[in-house]
């Protein structure tokens, strides 16, 4: 017998098969979902432990555009490239797609962090 697991806000699934009378892997099972409301809060977390938050807010322009602007200019674009680009952006900083004001670095920041904010971003920051 199959479990699947999804939470739709973290697009997280997970598909864990359970044996007869396997009470770890059905606990293991319960655990990770569990988990999972957490993992909603877990990039909001890390964008202001970032310092993201210094420039960003989810709907108003504070130095740099709001979450939810970044979200809807890029919504019609493939999701991969623009996770990519973004991710990079936010590691290396930029300039120029928002106008004259220059992004900082954030090199402290790992790549599969800056791919979670990049996804936390498009998803529209919830």
């Amino acid at each position: 017998m199959g479990l699947l697991l999804a939470r739709n806000p973290c697009k997280v699934v997970f598909m864990i098969h359970l044996k007869t009378h396997s009470i770890f892997t059905f606990g293991l099972a319960l655990g990770l979902f569990a988990a999972l409301p957490n993992l909603a809060h877990a990039s909001a977390d890390l964008a202001k432990k970032s310092t993201c938050m210094g420039c960003h807010a989810m709907d108003r322009k504070v130095v740099g555009p709001s979450y939810k602007a970044i979200a809807a200019r890029y919504q019609n674009q493939p999701r991969a490239q623009v996770i990519e680009a973004m991710a990079t952006k936010i590691r290396l900083g930029g300039s120029g797609a928002w106008g004259v004001v220059v992004m900082p670095a954030n090199t402290k920041l790992s790549e599969a962090n800056a791919k979670v904010l990049a996804e936390w971003i498009i998803d529209g920051a919830k």
